[in-house]
């Protein structure tokens, strides 16, 4: 008696996972431990279709056969190569990036009140310096000083209307 395909994949499509995998013991004739639906469904779907309309014919299946054992099987993927040098004919442009127009020119010491001490940080040319070592912003700065996110800018009062001037 001829299977009806649409209608089986109809119903399949109405099952829960558990009873997916009994329907795949059921077709298979093997259990299976997977709870994946989408890979069920395939798989069941395949199966009910290779049963009723015939599977590979034994010429196809030898074929693959000679195919695989023919082919070249990596049991580790290639490794990835290394990037090649840019060429040598690669030009550089020096960019010009602007200065924050919060922050007051190299060589300025910018104070701070915290916890009852006056904190001193120097601007520098590339960085902020503050206790010997030199750091990429303002906020790295406040970030050693209190040990959490601060802004920097807000941290040191940079930026806003001085107190009194209106």
């Amino acid at each position: 008696m001829p299977t009806n395909i649409p209608r089986e994949l109809a119903a399949l499509q109405r099952m829960t996972a558990k009873e997916l995998r009994a329907k795949y013991a059921e077709v298979f004739r093997e259990a299976t431990t997977t709870g994946n639906r989408g890979w069920l469904l395939r798989r069941i779907a395949w199966r009910l279709q290779a049963n009723a309309e015939g599977d590979l014919s034994e010429r196809a299946r030898k074929r693959a056969e000679e195919l695989a054992c023919t082919a070249d099987l990596r049991s580790t993927p290639p490794q990835l190569k290394a990037a090649a040098a840019p060429p040598e004919l690669t030009a550089t442009r020096t960019l010009r990036c602007q200065p924050d127009e919060r922050l007051p020119p190299p060589g300025t010491v910018v104070t701070s009140p915290y916890k009852g001490d006056r904190l001193r940080v120097t601007i520098v040319a590339h960085g902020f310096e503050y206790d010997g070592q030199v750091y990429g912003s303002l906020s790295a700065v406040a970030k050693a000083v209190t040990g959490s996110h601060v802004n920097g800018y807000l941290f040191f009062r940079l930026g806003q209307p001085k107190e009194g001037a209106a």
